[in-house]
């Protein structure tokens, strides 16, 4: 849907008429049945979008480009430094190997609705699980590659699959991860076991099969039918996916299919400005949403080809590895995260590496994931001489939030700011009381009901705590969890997050999650953990330990027990590598900790001694401790 005018007359156009705007976007997708009407809000607060229409997500993303004279063309790119392989997937190939994939599935009992769970590496077969399980309407929950045995089982008890499709391992610039054996003492621990598992080997290691129970990826798929495209409803679940809970359980967020459609398919166009054939890259993972939205779908729906790169950024084999995956494969648009980058220009800061190629098919690099920081902003710029665009959202939320939408009007670039709320999302910036606050004032970041087409209706089996989380704080709003300021011009500036989840990288992750482990050390009596200032991830994790009377051994071999125990049982995503051992930590009367404090102490920012402290000697304390390993200078 080509929107003329400015981004003013289409965010207006949204405003007045919601369900026009929505019923005109589906029209950019194949429905079996259109839907009557886009909004039902029959059970409101919970939502739903398109829910009588009937379509399906691989048709969309495969099929119908066929079937439009398009199947000779590129749909995936698969670029792996790591591994010295590279290889251009047509959308018949895609099709052919997804229906393959799918009708062995379907052989083997997977049927709509069904779940599974799916484990692997940044690989093109990780893009052929996820469609195979939308063509025959079951319901993905991809969980990150090599993510802890521990997590992976939470997730097997909570989504209950009937299968699992993982890869035999996966390749890191210096080692291999051995998936499988995760993937067996995952399944030993989880309650729920699948009926059976589906392995991927990969020529770099090739995995035991347990008997009656793994069947390899190629041998599976003899002697089955292909598997044609089963249409299902637009409020069928698309997939589930897992984004971590500030309790340490986490939240599975779903996603329907109609919304999920009609939201994708419109942000390409008016967000990116990208036209089908075009290549898009978003150097991102299957496991998170950046890789479900912008590597597997919305490219693939839109009719453009989606690299699959399986590399860094740095190392594989050095800094300009982005550059030349652009140069190669004619990039028109490139998305990753601001982490990304300032590993780039840690290795190369004057950016020399970026002449050695050719960057004029570039249109323009967005950014997201969390909060990009001017330097690598006005670094980028200069560098690359493209627009570079940060903008914001959630894995609640599937796509922007917050955008420059290119494809609309290149509005002018504000540093430091996500530009302007997007069609769909109606933003206000609110106070404890829930009143709006002036332009300019910091508040909680909330969006007023309904969230637009594509966005999570609900999370998985858990409506009470999707309430409690999202919508109870502000009734008719749905608290983002974010706080930040809106300018004059309607700007919006995200600060801080409102809850003690830390972003590492791009990674949202608990740091309650962190403490429960930490916490478990037999030696530990009481523990917290703060994100400090990382110069390259962001965030870091960094653990402050109490503990037990008594207690009289090396206090370095216990942070070193404790590091290994949070990569053992959360994983390496974590980048959990700093403890320190204190006397007591820092609270209110009322026993809370007082961790926003610590975290300014350990940054070397200045703050206010907080009114409630129990006993303020506890924070000079700290202040030495941590100035013993390089912070609080």
């Amino acid at each position: 849907m080509d929107h003329k005018g400015s981004y003013a007359d289409v965010y207006n156009a949204w405003k007045a008429d919601p369900e026009a705007f929505w019923m005109t976007a589906a029209q950019d997708i194949h429905w079996y049945k259109a839907p009557s009407k886009a909004l039902f809000d029959e059970n409101a607060p919970i939502y739903e979008w398109f829910s009588d229409g009937l379509t399906n997500t691989c048709y969309n993303a495969v099929d119908r480009h066929i079937e439009n004279g398009r199947g000779t063309q590129t749909a995936v790119i698969y670029d792996s430094p790591v591994t010295g392989t590279k290889r251009a997937i047509s959308y018949n190939e895609l099709r052919n190997r997804v229906a393959g994939l799918a009708g062995a599935l379907r052989a083997k009992g997977v049927e709509k609705g069904d779940r599974v769970i799916i484990y692997m590496p940044m690989v093109p077969e990780a893009l052929e699980a996820m469609l195979a399980c939308a063509r025959l309407g079951a319901v993905h929950s991809v969980v990150f590659g090599g993510f802890a045995a521990s997590e992976l089982a939470v997730r097997i008890d909570d989504a209950k699959p009937k299968a699992i499709i993982a890869a035999s391992c996966g390749i890191e610039p210096n080692r291999v991860v051995h998936y499988k054996p995760l993937l067996d003492s995952a399944i030993a621990q989880a309650t729920h076991k699948p009926d059976f598992t589906v392995i991927f080997q990969r020529d770099q290691e090739v995995a035991h099969l347990s008997e009656g129970r793994d069947f390899d990826w190629h041998g599976f798929q003899y002697g089955t039918d292909p598997a044609d495209c089963v249409p299902v409803e637009g409020n069928h679940p698309a997939y589930i996916l897992y984004t971590s809970g500030t309790t340490g359980a986490p939240k599975g967020v779903i996603r329907h299919t109609g919304g999920q459609l009609v939201a994708l398919e419109w942000t390409m166009t008016n967000i990116y400005n990208i036209a089908p054939g075009d290549v898009f890259w978003a150097a991102s993972d299957v496991g998170w949403v950046v890789g479900h939205s912008y590597i597997c779908y919305g490219p693939l729906i839109h009719g453009n080809t989606t690299v699959v790169f399986e590399g860094k950024p740095v190392g594989t084999p050095d800094a300009g590895t982005f550059w030349r995956v652009v140069e190669e494969h004619n990039v028109k648009v490139l998305f990753t995260a601001p982490t990304a980058l300032r590993a780039i220009k840690r290795e190369d800061p004057k950016g020399l590496l970026v002449k050695d190629y050719d960057l004029s098919g570039l249109q323009a690099l967005f950014l997201a994931g969390e909060r990009a920081d001017p330097d690598t902003i006005e670094w980028a710029q200069k560098l690359l001489n493209k627009p570079v665009i940060d903008h914001w959202w959630q894995t609640e939320t599937g796509w922007g939030i917050a955008a420059n939408p290119l494809g609309i009007e290149a509005l002018p670039v504000k540093i430091g700011s996500p530009s302007v709320a997007m069609p769909g999302y109606d933003i206000h910036i609110l106070d404890e009381a829930g009143h709006e606050v002036p332009a300019g004032e910091l508040g909680a970041i909330a969006i007023k009901l309904p969230l637009p087409p594509g966005t999570f209706p609900n999370l998985w089996n858990a409506e009470d705590r999707f309430k409690n989380s999202y919508l109870n704080q502000f009734p008719g709003f749905y608290e983002t969890g974010d706080a930040g300021i809106k300018d004059t011009d309607g700007y919006l500036y995200i600060m801080a997050r409102t809850d003690d989840v830390i972003n590492v990288a791009g990674h949202r992750l608990s740091t309650g999650a962190m403490e429960e482990v930490l916490a478990s050390h037999p030696d530990v009596a009481e523990c917290a953990v703060i994100g400090v200032a990382d110069a390259l991830k962001g965030q870091m994790p960094l653990g402050l330990l109490c503990l037990n009377a008594g207690v009289d051994r090396p206090h370095d071999s216990i942070v070193r027990e404790v590091v290994a125990d949070v990569r053992a049982k959360i994983g390496p995503v974590a980048a959990f590598k700093l403890a320190c051992v204190i006397q007591r930590l820092p609270k209110t009367r009322s026993g809370k900790i007082l961790r926003a404090t610590m975290v300014k102490i350990a940054d070397g920012t200045e703050f206010k001694m907080p009114a409630t402290i129990d006993d303020p000697d506890v924070l000079t304390e700290i202040k030495t401790a941590l100035q013993e390993i390089g912070y609080a200078k």
